[in-house]
Formats: structure tokens, C-alpha cells, sequence
């Protein structure tokens, strides 16, 4: 009979503290292909639980694709179609983490959003791929077009129109391998010699692929809307470049009136035009998803732009944009040249995962527990005691948080007290290309989205810890 520990759930509800137990199990090879799990009823009598909390485990492990359900006999475990090292690297994960808070040695990055193994759906994409594999065999060997294949720029646009309300054609949309590359497609197409700006501060990694291709770039800095507008006339702008919807790292939200003020700007001289980077959309934790800002281009200027690294994982690769109707066939003739840096495989089991429904279940199952994640953070930050000298700053979107802190220390220093102690973070300071203005200083970027409760605990102890000296904290 099975039996598993509730005394740590990490903040989960019981049922899928379960199915997270028996799902582990089936990937370690403890739980065997063709097994037969316990009833309902036994394995609720054995671990002291309700029926309903067995059952709601065994479906979702059910919908996963990690157990079937025969008529009058039960629920049996499934072959997981995954490598021996993708299993291992997932219970190694576990493992490393499970014995690094045992130990008290903990190494907490702050700085990344990464996805927990146990978050993806290893099951439900395994099975889709060897579904794949067995009814695509021919197409998987053919040469894939520039833009990707049909099938699955079919699929996004199908998803666009549902979640984004983009009435967009499959012609429209460019796969690539990272938005980097499809960064590099554009500088392409428009040319070396265009004026691009960039928001400051921001994600430093896209100055360093405007950098890295030669780009006349300049770094425009922001106010409490996003982007300033006279800043943006004087640096004689003529791409550019923005994430309206979650500002990284500031977590600012465009207002509906910059918007129209920078599409009016856009419209105001031929070869202007906006990239709308929404990288992270899918993760709005409060209220409707904010419109895009191609929604509201009524002149062919706005490039919209995401990617799947956020909401699937960034191992997979896969990003694509789409370009307004005018743009569809000068930058097939000019770019048409360059094959697509997706793989076939990827790009057709992709396909079936948006196109029967999985991937809007998985974004709505992560939008649940992302905001648990980030609820039990903020619970935590106020039983703690540092929640006098903490303000938390956030918008209700994304999967990052900004912490500013009351105390007199230099962020550098904080810093290397913290990394000293396991603790990884960065300081808002970082992002910016120009001069860090006041304002930013105390203010740290902390991503929240792989912590269980262990960690973010753990987490705001250090900090504490690292913040107090002689028992007091250093306080402004």
C-alpha cells in the first residue's frame, strides 16, 4: 500500500500534494508500468485522507497521462515514453533540493524565473510527441519553411484571436528558435543603420543583441507610464522596441493614453515602427489580460512579439512574432532566404499541444499556482521581521516582484552578504544601460516563480539576517 508524509505540503491542498507523490513515484520507476494503484477508498482509509482528495490525485494523474482508468478493475499506472536522464534529472532535481535544505546549505536564485520539473507537463508532452513520431513521420523529414510549419502557426493564430483578440492569419507569424534570433531577423530586415531605442532600464540581454549586430541603438528612460515620449522624439527614434503590457523589470503597466500617444508616433513618418515585446502575458494574475498594442494599430507599424519560454519552459526554445499585413511578404522576399531554427519535431507536437486544448490548460493550471506562489510570499514577507522595513511593489502581472528595502546599506554590499549565505539576487540598479537614478536604490528584482514555501521562508530569514546587525536591523 502506498503511504506518503503530509507533514510537508509546502502550502498545497492535499490532493495535489497526492498526485505530486504518486507522479514522482511513477518517474522513479517505483510505481512500474501496468501497475495497479490502490482503490479510492483503501488509499484513503490507509493514509487517513477523504475519498474526494484520492480522487481529485487520480484524475489529475489521469489527465496527465501518467495512469488509465479500466471499467470495474481500477486505475493502472502508464509507460512515461521520457529518456533515463530526463527522469533522473527530475528526481535528481528533487533530490538536490530535498538534501540542500536538510543540510542548510541552500543556493536560492532569485535572480532567474525558471520552471520547476514538476511543473511541466511531461506526460501529456511525451505522449503528444510520440503521437508524433508515429502519424507524422513523413512531414518530420520534410524541409520546413522559413516561417515554420502551417500547422502550427495555424495553432497560435488560433490562440491569439481566443486570448489576445488578434485577428491574425498563420502568414503573418515567424517561428524562431529564442526571440534573440528573431531580434537578429529584424535588425536584418530593417537595416543596421535605423535608429532603435530600447527602454532603460530592461532586459540587458536585448542591448546585447542590438550590440552584438551592429545596431545604432540608444536607451530611453522611463516614467510611472513606460517610455518617455520626449526622450523618444530626441533621440530621432525609428524602431522601437517595448513591452507595454509587464514592463521588465519595473513591473509598469502602459496606460491606454501612452499607448495611443506612441501609436500616434509611430504613424507620424514613414518606417517608424513599434516591436511589442509580450513576453510574459499569459500571466496576468489579476483581472482580463491587457489588450495588445497591435489590437489597437490601425496603421500596419506594431511587430508583435512572445515567446513559449515563459509559459512552457525556456529549454524548448520556441518564439515567433508576427508582422503587420504590409510587412508579410517584403520580409519573406528578403528574408526568405533563412531556414527555420525550430526543429520539426518540436514545432508539430507544439501544434497538437495548443491545438487540442493542453496548452490552455497548462496556462491556466500555472495562472492558479503562480498566484498561490505569490500570495504565500507576501503572506510569509508579513509574518517576518523585516516587514516593517519592506515595501513590496508589484502589479498584479508576470512572475517577478520588486522588494525595496528601509535600511542603510549599500545595495553591493547586501548582495554579497546574501550570495555568502546561498542567496542570489539582483538589484534594480542592474538593468539600467545609463545612469541609475535614486529612486532605484534599496530596490531588488526578486522572481518568484520555482520557490516552494521552504525556499521563500528560507529566503526571507537570510535576508533578515543579512540586514541585522547586533539583533537590530539597519534601519534609514
Amino acid at each position: 500500500m502506498l503511504t506518503y508524509s503530509f507533514e510537508h505540503m509546502q502550502g498545497k491542498s492535499l490532493y495535489e500534494h497526492l498526485y505530486r507523490c504518486i507522479r514522482q513515484d511513477i518517474l522513479s520507476g517505483k510505481l512500474s508500468p501496468g501497475e495497479k494503484l490502490p482503490s479510492k477508498r483503501a488509499l484513503a482509509r490507509n493514509l487517513g485522507i477523504s475519498v474526494v482528495t484520492v480522487e481529485g490525485a487520480y484524475n489529475q494523474l489521469l489527465a496527465e497521462g501518467y495512469c488509465e482508468s479500466k471499467p470495474r478493475r481500477g486505475f493502472f499506472v502508464l509507460p512515461v515514453p521520457v529518456s533515463a536522464s530526463l527522469v533522473q534529472a527530475v528526481v535528481g532535481e528533487m533530490r538536490s533540493a530535498e538534501d540542500a535544505f536538510q543540510q542548510h546549505k541552500p543556493v536560492i536564485d532569485l535572480t532567474a524565473s525558471r520552471m520547476q520539473a514538476a511543473d511541466f507537463p511531461f506526460a501529456t508532452w511525451s505522449r503528444l510527441m510520440r503521437q508524433t513520431l508515429a502519424g507524422n513521420a513523413e512531414e518530420l523529414l520534410a524541409p520546413s519553411p522559413g516561417a515554420g510549419i502551417l500547422e502550427l502557426r495555424q495553432a497560435i493564430a488560433g490562440h491569439l484571436q481566443s486570448f489576445r483578440g488578434l485577428n491574425v492569419s498563420p502568414e503573418q507569424i515567424v517561428m524562431g528558435a529564442g526571440t534573440e534570433y528573431l531580434y537578429t531577423l529584424l535588425i536584418q530586415f530593417f537595416g543596421r543603420d535605423k535608429k532603435y531605442c530600447l527602454e532603460d532600464p530592461g532586459y540587458e540581454r536585448i542591448r546585447q543583441i542590438y550590440r552584438a549586430n551592429g545596431a545604432d541603438y540608444a536607451c530611453i528612460g522611463l516614467d510611472g507610464q513606460g517610455i518617455c515620449l520626449p526622450e523618444l522624439r530626441a533621440a530621432g527614434a525609428e524602431i522601437l522596441h517595448i513591452s507595454p503590457s509587464h514592463h521588465f523589470p519595473t513591473g509598469i503597466v502602459m496606460p491606454v493614453s501612452r499607448r495611443y500617444d506612441l501609436l500616434g508616433w509611430v504613424a507620424e513618418q514613414a518606417g517608424r515602427y513599434i516591436i511589442e515585446d509580450d513576453y510574459d502575458s499569459e500571466f496576468r494574475l489579476q483581472g482580463r489580460p491587457i489588450p495588445t498594442l497591435m489590437e489597437s494599430d490601425r496603421h500596419d507599424r506594431v511587430i508583435y512579439m512572445n515567446t513559449f519560454s515563459k509559459s512552457l519552459t525556456p529549454t524548448i526554445r520556441i518564439s515567433y512574432m508576427v508582422l503587420p499585413p504590409a510587412l508579410t511578404e517584403p520580409f519573406r522576399q528578403k528574408m526568405g532566404c533563412y531556414s527555420c531554427t525550430v526543429a520539426n519535431f518540436e514545432q508539430y507536437t507544439l501544434a497538437r499541444f495548443i491545438g487540442e486544448g493542453y496548452f490552455e490548460k497548462h496556462i491556466n493550471r500555472m495562472r492558479t499556482t503562480y498566484r498561490r506562489r505569490r500570495e504565500k510570499f507576501m503572506e510569509l514577507l508579513q509574518a517576518s521581521a523585516l516587514r516593517e522595513y519592506v515595501t513590496l511593489i508589484e502589479h498584479g502581472s508576470g512572475l517577478h516582484l520588486l522588494l525595496r528595502l528601509a535600511v542603510n546599506m549599500p545595495d553591493k554590499v547586501l548582495q554579497e552578504k546574501l550570495r555568502a549565505a546561498g542567496v542570489r539576487i539582483r538589484a534594480l540598479g542592474e538593468y539600467y544601460d545609463g545612469e541609475v537614478p535614486a529612486s532605484a536604490d534599496h530596490v531588488f528584482v526578486l522572481n518568484y516563480a520555482n520557490l516552494e514555501e521552504r525556499a521563500m521562508k528560507l529566503a526571507l530569514d537570510i535576508l533578515g539576517q543579512s540586514l541585522s546587525v547586533g539583533g537590530r536591523f539597519e534601519a534609514l
